[in-house]
């Protein structure tokens, strides 16, 4: 049986747990992360808990002095192993402001809320079929001070992958005000070209994506070059390589865009090394 945490009360997941006039669910004002469990552990967490502190903050939401990092970690760990969850999974963390007012809140005080799921793959995969993209148009992001962060405003996202879904594509590539490619309904945006690695800068308007970061940082510790830099789509059609990457599912590769075709070799190699860092850090 699966478990959530609102709050400080676990209750089994198929219960009724939000709680009436949950500012997160009326409003979408909070913030969250999605954290991968590898091996039974999770993974990443500091780096996910400090992106979802600094999008409290960007939100005036304030937390209670007990609600620290290894609190948390405490509270998700309980619940992974009440819910039985020992190999994959994923664990969603949120932050929301507490109930009352409406638009103008009554208070700024924050509340915790806790979810897991299992997950098909305990270690991470590569997909066997390359995803078919396109570019979505009908919304473009702004960069704001809250583009780093996960909050619950999501129906650009949600809007895209039904766009997806209408066009038959696995995913759209959303854009800014000036035309740049920035990341995808759920991932960060890598390409390759002649073995360097490309991918939108923060300052472009991006998500700080904590995996984004991570094959950056595995990229150059293994002699990869990396630039963040802005992505036209004409670079899409010079690329020999694109790829996706978010917590969960780690790395994705794109098979084609239009008329042009991938490979996947660096894809490939990046998810071997990331396989290879956890088990290293989890002692397996």
């Amino acid at each position: 049986m699966l478990f959530v945490n609102n709050n400080g009360k676990i209750v089994p997941r198929d219960m009724a747990s939000i709680d009436a006039g949950s500012r997160g669910f009326l409003y979408g004002d909070g913030v969250f992360e999605s954290i991968r469990i590898f091996h039974g552990a999770m993974i990443n967490f500091e780096v996910h808990v400090q992106r979802l502190f600094q999008g409290a903050a960007a939100l005036q939401i304030t937390l209670p002095a007990n609600l620290t990092s290894e609190f948390l970690a405490s509270q998700c760990t309980e619940l992974i192993e009440q819910s039985g969850i020992k190999s994959g999974g994923k664990c969603r963390l949120s932050l929301d402001r507490e109930a009352g007012g409406a638009y103008l809140p009554e208070s700024n005080n924050g509340v915790y809320f806790i979810e897991v799921l299992p997950h098909v793959d305990n270690d991470f995969q590569l997909n066997y079929k390359g995803l078919e993209i396109d570019i979505y148009r009908d919304i473009k992001l702004q960069k704001t001070f809250l583009s780093p962060f996960k909050t619950k405003n999501g129906l650009t996202k949600v809007m895209a992958s039904l766009k997806a879904k209408e066009l038959g594509f696995d995913d759209l590539i959303l854009q800014n005000d000036k035309g740049d490619l920035l990341e995808s309904a759920n991932s960060n945006l890598f390409i390759v070209s002649n073995g360097v690695l490309y991918t939108p800068g923060l300052n472009d308007g991006c998500i700080a994506g904590t995996m984004r970061m991570m094959v950056i940082n595995l990229a150059i510790q293994n002699n990869i070059r990396v630039y963040e830099c802005p992505i036209l789509p004409h670079n899409l059609l010079s690329a020999d390589e694109v790829f996706l990457t978010n917590a969960i599912s780690g790395i994705r590769w794109v098979g084609g865009y239009r008329t042009k075709r991938y490979q996947n070799t660096i894809a490939r190699r990046l998810i071997l090394l990331l396989n290879a860092f956890w088990m290293k850090e989890l002692g397996q």
